[in-house]
Protein backbone atom coordinates (compact mmCIF):
# COMPACT_ATOMS: atom_id res chain seq x y z
CA UNK A 1 0.00 0.00 0.00
CA UNK A 2 1.72 3.43 -1.28
CA UNK A 3 -0.95 5.68 0.14
CA UNK A 4 1.07 7.07 2.74
CA UNK A 5 3.63 7.81 0.67
CA UNK A 6 5.71 11.58 -0.21
CA UNK A 7 6.82 12.05 -3.09
CA UNK A 8 9.54 14.79 -2.76
CA UNK A 9 11.85 16.86 -4.50
CA UNK A 10 15.18 17.36 -1.90
CA UNK A 11 16.88 19.79 -4.64
CA UNK A 12 14.22 22.16 -4.84
CA UNK A 13 13.07 22.42 -1.31
CA UNK A 14 12.56 21.37 2.16
CA UNK A 15 11.60 17.90 3.70
CA UNK A 16 7.66 18.74 3.92
CA UNK A 17 7.91 17.49 7.90
CA UNK A 18 8.28 19.40 10.80
CA UNK A 19 11.05 19.87 12.92
CA UNK A 20 12.12 16.68 15.69
CA UNK A 21 8.89 15.26 14.05
CA UNK A 22 10.92 11.77 13.41
CA UNK A 23 12.78 9.24 16.01
CA UNK A 24 14.49 7.79 12.87
CA UNK A 25 15.31 8.15 9.33
CA UNK A 26 16.63 6.16 5.93
CA UNK A 27 18.42 6.84 2.83
CA UNK A 28 19.02 3.73 0.90
CA UNK A 29 20.96 4.52 -2.29
CA UNK A 30 19.62 8.04 -2.08
CA UNK A 31 22.67 10.09 -0.84
CA UNK A 32 25.11 9.67 -3.97
CA UNK A 33 22.05 11.20 -6.01
CA UNK A 34 22.11 14.22 -4.45
CA UNK A 35 24.42 16.82 -6.32
CA UNK A 36 27.20 18.27 -4.35
CA UNK A 37 26.43 22.08 -5.53
CA UNK A 38 24.57 23.72 -8.22
CA UNK A 39 23.71 27.06 -9.28
CA UNK A 40 20.49 28.41 -9.25
CA UNK A 41 19.56 32.37 -9.84
CA UNK A 42 23.59 32.69 -10.21
CA UNK A 43 23.99 31.56 -6.70
CA UNK A 44 26.01 28.68 -5.21
CA UNK A 45 23.87 26.43 -3.33
CA UNK A 46 24.91 23.14 -1.73
CA UNK A 47 22.13 20.76 -2.25
CA UNK A 48 23.99 17.62 -0.40
CA UNK A 49 24.89 19.74 2.57
CA UNK A 50 21.30 21.38 2.55
CA UNK A 51 19.36 17.97 2.66
CA UNK A 52 21.89 16.84 5.94
CA UNK A 53 20.77 19.54 7.39
CA UNK A 54 17.18 18.96 6.67
CA UNK A 55 17.64 15.18 7.99
CA UNK A 56 18.90 16.44 11.02
CA UNK A 57 16.07 19.19 11.24
CA UNK A 58 13.33 16.63 11.29
CA UNK A 59 15.04 14.21 13.52
CA UNK A 60 14.37 14.44 17.02
CA UNK A 61 17.26 14.81 19.93
CA UNK A 62 18.99 11.74 19.48
CA UNK A 63 17.23 10.39 16.89
CA UNK A 64 18.79 8.21 14.36
CA UNK A 65 20.04 8.12 10.66
CA UNK A 66 20.91 5.52 8.53
CA UNK A 67 21.84 5.56 5.17
CA UNK A 68 23.83 3.09 2.91
CA UNK A 69 25.66 4.55 -0.14
CA UNK A 70 28.06 2.95 -2.71
CA UNK A 71 30.96 4.07 -1.82
CA UNK A 72 34.89 4.73 -3.00
CA UNK A 73 36.85 3.05 -3.93
CA UNK A 74 33.91 0.23 -5.28
CA UNK A 75 33.16 0.73 -8.98
CA UNK A 76 29.39 0.71 -7.85
CA UNK A 77 30.17 4.79 -7.07
CA UNK A 78 31.06 6.06 -10.32
CA UNK A 79 29.36 3.22 -12.71
CA UNK A 80 25.66 4.35 -12.69
CA UNK A 81 25.67 7.31 -14.50
CA UNK A 82 23.36 9.12 -12.49
CA UNK A 83 25.48 8.81 -9.31
CA UNK A 84 26.39 12.70 -8.86
CA UNK A 85 28.16 12.50 -5.51
CA UNK A 86 30.78 10.11 -4.81
CA UNK A 87 30.95 9.56 -0.82
CA UNK A 88 34.18 8.25 1.17
CA UNK A 89 33.97 6.14 4.04
CA UNK A 90 35.32 10.13 5.39
CA UNK A 91 32.88 12.02 3.76
CA UNK A 92 29.73 11.50 6.41
CA UNK A 93 32.35 11.37 9.68
CA UNK A 94 34.71 13.97 8.59
CA UNK A 95 31.88 16.92 7.23
CA UNK A 96 28.48 16.23 9.48
CA UNK A 97 29.63 14.64 12.80
CA UNK A 98 31.47 16.46 15.95
CA UNK A 99 33.44 15.06 17.97
CA UNK A 100 33.33 16.33 21.40
CA UNK A 101 36.21 14.74 23.31
CA UNK A 102 38.25 16.76 21.05
CA UNK A 103 36.34 19.54 20.32
CA UNK A 104 36.12 18.79 16.58
CA UNK A 105 32.78 20.30 15.14
CA UNK A 106 31.14 19.41 11.53
CA UNK A 107 33.44 20.80 9.18
CA UNK A 108 30.32 21.06 6.66
CA UNK A 109 29.87 24.23 9.18
CA UNK A 110 32.03 26.31 6.71
CA UNK A 111 28.99 25.48 3.82
CA UNK A 112 26.20 26.63 5.93
CA UNK A 113 25.38 23.06 8.20
CA UNK A 114 23.83 23.60 10.81
CA UNK A 115 23.08 20.14 12.22
CA UNK A 116 25.67 17.91 14.68
CA UNK A 117 25.47 14.12 14.58
CA UNK A 118 27.69 11.68 16.30
CA UNK A 119 28.84 8.58 14.68
CA UNK A 120 27.26 5.89 16.33
CA UNK A 121 28.84 2.78 13.80
CA UNK A 122 29.98 2.75 10.57
CA UNK A 123 31.11 0.22 8.34
CA UNK A 124 31.37 -1.71 4.82
CA UNK A 125 28.72 -3.81 2.93
CA UNK A 126 30.46 -6.20 0.59
CA UNK A 127 32.96 -3.82 -0.09
CA UNK A 128 30.71 -1.41 -2.16
CA UNK A 129 28.42 0.26 0.38
CA UNK A 130 29.07 2.44 3.40
CA UNK A 131 26.75 2.01 5.99
CA UNK A 132 26.30 4.72 8.90
CA UNK A 133 24.26 5.21 11.41
CA UNK A 134 24.23 8.61 13.01
CA UNK A 135 22.80 10.24 16.16
CA UNK A 136 21.16 13.68 16.01
CA UNK A 137 22.93 15.37 18.88
CA UNK A 138 20.48 18.42 19.65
Amino acid sequence: DFDNVIKHDVIASKLPFDNDYFDFCTAFDFLEHIPRTIIKNGKIYFPFIEFMGDVYRILKPKGLFLHITPAYPSKFAFQDPTHVNIITENTIPKYFCSDKEIGKKPKAIMYGFEGDFSLVKQGWLNDHWVISLLRAEK
